[in-house]
């Protein structure tokens, strides 16, 4: 089974949260997503006046998917990546920015939103999410060991009978 490949929480999770809140607020954008590489929500916000967004784990997916896509045709093609992916229609458009190598910024906006305001604090955005994820690898790795497992083995034991 998939597993997120990135575990957000406590006050990096806030810190991220509130860099996508600015992120909407300044440009615009109607939804914003943070997805890991394997195509999990990591965080993500909406505008108040959006309407329902659509299914944020669907639109993870295929955003993780077409990104891994667009990193072979980079990679064919001489390049060490691609940082950026542009999707326009007529109606609206989805940014997909990479963060590290481990996460996605995500943007859909509408058509009258622009792009160049939205590319400019995007790229602040990921630089300051970018510093988050940096620190949370220096956190121990948090491992339970065997009397963990048999005590919390037996509490449900006992709970559940």
């Amino acid at each position: 089974m998939i597993e997120p490949s990135l575990a957000l929480y406590g006050d990096a999770y806030a810190r991220v949260d509130a860099h996508l809140q600015e992120l909407l607020d300044a440009t615009g954008v109607r939804y914003g997503l943070l997805i890991d590489r394997n195509g999990f929500v990591l965080s993500h916000k909406e505008a108040l006046w959006a309407d329902r967004p659509p299914a944020l784990d669907s639109v993870a997916a295929l955003v993780a998917s077409n990104a891994a896509a667009t990193a072979a045709l980079a990679n064919m093609l001489g390049e060490r990546t691609f940082s950026e992916q542009i999707h326009q229609g007529e109606n609206g458009t989805l940014y997909v920015e990479s963060v590290g190598d481990s996460a996605l910024l995500t943007l859909i906006f509408d058509a009258g939103v622009p792009l160049g305001k939205v590319k400019v604090y995007a790229k602040k955005t990921v630089a300051q999410i970018t510093a988050i994820l940096e620190e949370l690898k220096d956190i121990p790795e948090i491992k339970l060991g065997h009397d963990f497992s048999q005590g919390a083995t037996a509490l449900l034991d006992e709970l559940l009978g």
